[in-house]
Protein backbone atom coordinates (compact mmCIF):
# COMPACT_ATOMS: atom_id res chain seq x y z
CA UNK A 1 0.00 0.00 0.00
CA UNK A 2 1.51 3.22 -1.10
CA UNK A 3 0.62 6.61 1.32
CA UNK A 4 0.23 10.06 -0.68
CA UNK A 5 2.34 12.73 -0.19
CA UNK A 6 0.63 15.58 2.09
CA UNK A 7 -2.19 17.89 0.48
CA UNK A 8 -0.76 21.51 0.47
CA UNK A 9 -3.86 22.32 2.83
CA UNK A 10 -2.93 19.77 5.45
CA UNK A 11 0.75 21.58 5.95
CA UNK A 12 -0.96 24.49 7.18
CA UNK A 13 -0.05 25.41 10.73
CA UNK A 14 -2.89 25.77 13.62
CA UNK A 15 -2.71 29.20 14.39
CA UNK A 16 -3.94 31.38 17.42
CA UNK A 17 -2.82 34.71 16.93
CA UNK A 18 -3.13 37.39 14.23
CA UNK A 19 0.92 36.80 14.53
CA UNK A 20 1.20 33.49 14.20
CA UNK A 21 -0.73 34.09 10.89
CA UNK A 22 1.59 36.64 9.71
CA UNK A 23 4.42 34.81 10.40
CA UNK A 24 3.44 32.09 8.56
CA UNK A 25 2.03 33.95 5.61
CA UNK A 26 5.83 35.82 5.66
CA UNK A 27 7.22 32.20 5.18
CA UNK A 28 5.31 31.52 2.19
CA UNK A 29 6.09 34.65 0.32
CA UNK A 30 9.67 34.09 0.97
CA UNK A 31 9.20 31.18 -0.64
CA UNK A 32 6.98 32.41 -3.41
CA UNK A 33 8.52 35.87 -4.39
CA UNK A 34 11.57 34.03 -5.75
CA UNK A 35 10.00 31.61 -7.79
CA UNK A 36 7.48 34.50 -9.09
CA UNK A 37 10.72 36.30 -10.23
CA UNK A 38 12.05 33.63 -12.27
CA UNK A 39 8.42 32.90 -13.67
CA UNK A 40 8.08 36.79 -14.71
CA UNK A 41 11.84 36.34 -16.06
CA UNK A 42 10.56 33.59 -18.63
CA UNK A 43 8.37 36.73 -19.90
CA UNK A 44 11.38 38.02 -21.07
CA UNK A 45 12.76 34.72 -22.44
CA UNK A 46 8.91 34.55 -24.23
CA UNK A 47 9.25 38.66 -25.18
CA UNK A 48 12.50 37.52 -27.38
CA UNK A 49 11.41 34.46 -28.88
CA UNK A 50 8.05 35.54 -30.19
CA UNK A 51 8.07 37.11 -33.62
CA UNK A 52 5.19 39.36 -33.59
CA UNK A 53 3.30 41.54 -30.67
CA UNK A 54 0.38 39.80 -31.36
CA UNK A 55 1.68 36.52 -30.15
CA UNK A 56 2.41 38.17 -26.44
CA UNK A 57 -1.46 37.54 -25.61
CA UNK A 58 -2.33 33.64 -26.11
CA UNK A 59 -5.92 32.99 -24.98
CA UNK A 60 -5.58 29.23 -25.58
CA UNK A 61 -2.74 29.36 -23.33
CA UNK A 62 -4.12 31.43 -20.69
CA UNK A 63 -7.08 28.90 -20.88
CA UNK A 64 -4.73 25.94 -20.56
CA UNK A 65 -2.85 26.98 -17.63
CA UNK A 66 -6.29 28.06 -15.85
CA UNK A 67 -7.60 24.55 -16.46
CA UNK A 68 -4.50 23.07 -14.93
CA UNK A 69 -4.33 25.52 -12.28
CA UNK A 70 -7.68 24.31 -11.15
CA UNK A 71 -6.85 20.55 -11.50
CA UNK A 72 -3.74 21.70 -9.23
CA UNK A 73 -5.76 23.59 -6.17
CA UNK A 74 -7.94 21.12 -5.90
CA UNK A 75 -5.52 18.18 -5.87
CA UNK A 76 -4.03 20.02 -2.92
CA UNK A 77 -7.22 20.69 -1.13
CA UNK A 78 -7.46 23.80 -2.38
CA UNK A 79 -10.31 26.10 -3.75
CA UNK A 80 -10.08 26.16 -7.35
CA UNK A 81 -11.99 29.34 -7.72
CA UNK A 82 -9.53 31.11 -6.15
CA UNK A 83 -6.36 29.74 -7.40
CA UNK A 84 -8.01 30.75 -11.09
CA UNK A 85 -8.76 34.22 -9.96
CA UNK A 86 -4.91 34.32 -8.38
CA UNK A 87 -3.71 32.97 -11.32
CA UNK A 88 -5.45 35.39 -14.24
CA UNK A 89 -4.36 38.30 -12.59
CA UNK A 90 -0.66 36.72 -12.42
CA UNK A 91 -0.87 36.07 -16.24
CA UNK A 92 -2.12 39.78 -16.90
CA UNK A 93 0.67 41.26 -15.44
CA UNK A 94 2.93 38.88 -16.90
CA UNK A 95 1.64 39.76 -20.39
CA UNK A 96 1.40 43.52 -19.39
CA UNK A 97 5.28 42.97 -18.70
CA UNK A 98 6.04 40.77 -21.44
CA UNK A 99 4.26 43.76 -23.99
CA UNK A 100 6.45 46.11 -22.28
CA UNK A 101 9.51 43.26 -23.18
CA UNK A 102 9.11 42.76 -26.28
CA UNK A 103 9.08 46.47 -27.15
CA UNK A 104 12.22 47.31 -25.16
CA UNK A 105 13.92 44.50 -27.11
CA UNK A 106 13.70 46.07 -30.56
CA UNK A 107 13.41 49.57 -29.74
CA UNK A 108 17.50 50.11 -31.18
CA UNK A 109 15.85 48.04 -33.88
CA UNK A 110 12.74 50.34 -34.29
CA UNK A 111 14.82 53.64 -33.76
CA UNK A 112 17.64 52.59 -36.34
CA UNK A 113 14.82 51.36 -39.21
CA UNK A 114 13.32 55.18 -38.53
CA UNK A 115 16.39 56.66 -39.31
Amino acid sequence: MTTRPPQAIEKVQPCTTMQDVRREVNALDDVLVPLLVERVGYMTQAARIKQGVEQVRDEARIEAIVARVRERAQAEGGDADVMEAIYRSLMEACIAYEHREFVRLREPALAGSAA
